[in-house]
């Protein structure tokens, strides 16, 4: 934004934008956006409650799924609340310090979920695979030390974000393309040399979704190779346990992949694009917020 004197100045707020062209509708989109959240996060406890309360699902399978669930609420209560204000009471501003808390929470805790998923899929990998390695491979401790790690993971790719952003001055709009704060809508509206956060977003997509994705990939593979050989019924027993985390990868990856081609089409072909149709999607993707930092 500018100074007074015409020189550039720093942000100290950005709005947030709804739906647009669906500004009456958006009040009325929103009840139904807040009951997909509420039922969201109270599946999500549930299952905490009940394999915390049931001693028979402390496994491995189960404790991952915990953990996903717990990054589920965390990730959308990080963004779901500003949103609600937005479409109900036309609250579009977002202080900067607080654009970039949610943009660390958003990417970080993105980052967390990739790394469970992860570690579902090296879960299913060692059951199906070598199924008589399973309870000494992954122990209960060796599970806490990978949630451990995710966490430290998550939060260390991600801290360098703020800073980055913290470091640019903003001498033009400050109108953000979404109802919340990522990455790389913030760092388009800076009035300087972006290169670091363009090369730093790269190495983490690389070095997070790229990894992670590619090591999935790679499981997946290997636990089809060693179906193949089962017989029909065991066949259909091994592919039952897998289904469920195949769903969660495709929900979390795929969205992110979506959300990508719509930075990146939207920046070099506006005037091809309804302006309505970003936000939209966006909301859409919400329930597996993107780790996308480019």
């Amino acid at each position: 934004m500018v100074g007074p004197n015409g020189n550039e100045s720093s942000a100290t707020y950005f709005i947030l934008i709804g739906l647009p062209g669906l500004e009456e509708a958006q009040f009325w989109l929103a009840f139904p956006l807040c009951s997909l959240y509420l039922i969201a996060v109270l599946g999500n406890l549930t299952i905490i409650y009940i394999v915390r309360t049931e001693h028979s699902l402390h496994e491995p399978m189960y404790i991952f799924l915990c953990m996903l669930s717990g990054l589920d609420v965390l990730i959308s209560t990080s963004s779901m609340p500003k949103m609600m204000a937005i479409f109900w009471f036309n609250s579009t501003t977002i202080q900067f310090d607080a654009c970039l808390l949610q943009m660390f929470a958003i990417h970080s805790l993105s980052g967390m979920e990739s790394t469970v998923l992860l570690a579902m899929a090296f879960d299913r990998y060692v059951a199906i695979c070598h199924p008589l390695r399973h309870a000494t491979v992954l122990t209960l401790p060796r599970v806490t030390k990978i949630g451990m790690a995710a966490v430290v993971r998550g939060v260390a790719l991600m801290a360098p974000l703020p800073v980055f952003i913290k470091r640019l001055p903003f001498c033009s709009s400050n109108v953000l393309s979404h109802s919340y704060c990522l990455h790389q809508d913030v760092m388009k509206l800076a009035c300087a040399d972006i290169r670091v956060n363009i090369i730093y977003g790269l190495i983490v997509i690389i070095s997070a979704i790229g990894m992670d994705s590619l090591l999935i990939s790679l499981s997946y593979l290997l636990i089809l190779k060693t179906v193949l050989g089962l017989t029909r019924e065991a066949q259909a027993k091994a592919f039952g346990t897998c289904v469920s985390h195949v769903c969660a990868v495709f929900i979390f990856y795929v969205p992110f992949i979506g959300l990508s081609m719509v930075h990146r089409f939207d920046k070099r072909h506006d005037s091809l694009l309804p302006s309505s149709w970003p936000t939209p999607t966006c909301l859409f993707l919400l329930c597996s917020t993107p780790l996308s930092t480019e």
